[in-house]
């Protein structure tokens, strides 16, 4: 296997570059968490129809409503980018339940699935909720120098270094 990891100083520049990028083509800042809403509204479209989502508070707004555009665009793009970036490495494998969970949690799938639901959903609620996710507030709000940003960046390390030892904390 090749090595999976990137040099992290050319993994900044790389996306300071995306960061320039993206202020000066489309005029906005990288983000993911509308996009989701995005497509969550697309989603949607099926069980609750057109006008359901259009009647819907949190997807009226004109950034929310279903719709191909830039935040749209740069999700997929990352989740692409992502993909091809594993591929190359040799790192792909598909599993539906890491050897690090099993160790912890054991190999059922449906554990594991739900947990990944729950979590993600959780954070996209908290990303919406804040106006912005890691990407939004994190990288695009430091390099404006927002508070927002930093309080963000600190309350993230913060929450995630404390879930981490909860989840896997060492047994004696």
């Amino acid at each position: 296997m090749k090595n999976p990891r990137w040099n992290p100083y050319l993994v900044g520049a790389l996306i300071g570059l995306v960061c320039i990028l993206a202020f000066a083509l489309p005029g906005k800042a990288p983000g993911m968490s509308t996009g989701l809403s995005q497509a969550a509204g697309a989603c949607a479209i099926p069980f609750l129809g057109s006008e359901g989502v259009a009647a819907n508070a949190y997807w009226s707004k004109p950034s929310h409503r279903p719709g191909w555009d830039y935040s749209t665009l740069f999700l997929v793009g990352t989740a692409a980018g992502a993909l091809l970036s594993a591929a190359a490495s040799g790192a792909l494998r598909l599993t539906s339940v890491s050897e690090e969970w099993s160790s912890r949690f054991g190999s059922s799938r449906a554990l594991r699935l739900t947990g990944a639901f729950l979590g993600g959903a959780l954070l996209l609620f908290g990303a919406r909720l804040a106006d912005g996710c890691t990407s939004g507030h994190g990288i695009s709000g430091t390099l404006q120098l927002a508070a927002s940003g930093w309080v963000f960046f600190a309350v993230m390390f913060l929450a995630g270094s404390v879930t981490a030892a909860l989840l896997y904390r060492r047994r004696a």
